[in-house]
């Protein structure tokens, strides 16, 4: 007997856009490896632009998961309790607006989650925590910021180790104790919101990944990018295919029972 057709379709995962200016129109934007990443691991990738919350509300009835990607925009620091330090670095006021709101959301419904970079700043900052503005201004912290002059093979190479805490998400997932991982961020967790647990440091004490162990669904936050040859890269691959199962399961428990 053959499945109904829902049943075989790949899980719907939305991803935010980003606004940008190009000349003198405005766009909304994202990086194609998340797409990638994603049809790889066996998920089937819906980019969002510019939603509005109700918007959200409503593709979230048929979403399998979420995927929060990096930006080059940073999350506005008046979310967090603090002035802006350099007005020079670039904002994106819309991706705030949509993002800080829904996370919460996200984690009760027990959603599968996976937030990369500017991502997973946001969860911290939507549940309460605090950032760093500018990571290598911070006495005993180092640079983690990565450079596009020699291309994106450059910018995207291993860049440090990073320590998984035992016990946790990440290190199960993983089965190791530590592993390489780019750094392409200026920003960084400052304060850990209440509630989440710290899955993974840089050797200078930086936290690069954390989860939410009380919330119902899968959920990993990492500072690094995953989605950068992730049909290549071991630790890659195991992340978006933990998540794409988790978003396959989500998928088959929403599945009413007359289909």
């Amino acid at each position: 007997m053959d499945l109904p057709i829902r049943n075989r379709r790949k899980p719907l995962v939305l991803l935010p856009s980003c606004s940008r200016e190009i000349g003198a129109h405005r766009y909304q934007v994202l990086r194609e490896p998340y797409l990638e990443a994603l049809r790889n691991a066996g998920c089937t990738p819906l980019v969002v632009p510019g939603a509005s919350q109700a918007e959200w509300e409503e593709l979230l009835e048929v979403a399998a998961g979420v995927l929060l990607t990096g930006s080059p925009s940073n999350v506005n620091p008046r979310h967090f309790g603090e002035p802006l330090r350099d007005p020079t670095l670039p904002l994106d006021a819309r991706r705030d607006a949509a993002t800080l709101p829904l996370i919460p959301q996200i984690l009760r419904r027990g959603l599968p989650l996976l937030a990369i970079c500017r991502g997973m700043q946001e969860v911290n900052v939507a549940l309460g925590g605090s950032l760093h503005q500018a990571v290598h201004e911070q006495p005993g912290l180092g640079e983690h910021r990565g450079s596009d002059e020699d291309g994106a093979a450059a910018m995207f190479a291993e860049a440090h180790p990073v320590r998984l805490t035992p016990g946790g998400l990440l290190r199960s997932l993983l089965a190791c104790d530590d592993v390489r991982v780019n750094s392409v961020h200026g920003q960084g967790v400052k304060t850990l919101a209440p509630g989440l647990r710290v899955e993974a440091t840089a050797p200078d004490g930086l936290i690069e990944a954390f989860s939410k162990p009380d919330a119902p669904g899968f959920n990993l936050c990492v500072q690094w990018h995953p989605e950068w040859q992730a049909d290549r890269l071991p630790v890659s691959r195991a992340l978006f295919k933990a998540f794409a199962h988790a978003c396959e399961e989500y998928k088959a428990s929403t599945v009413p029972a007359w289909c």
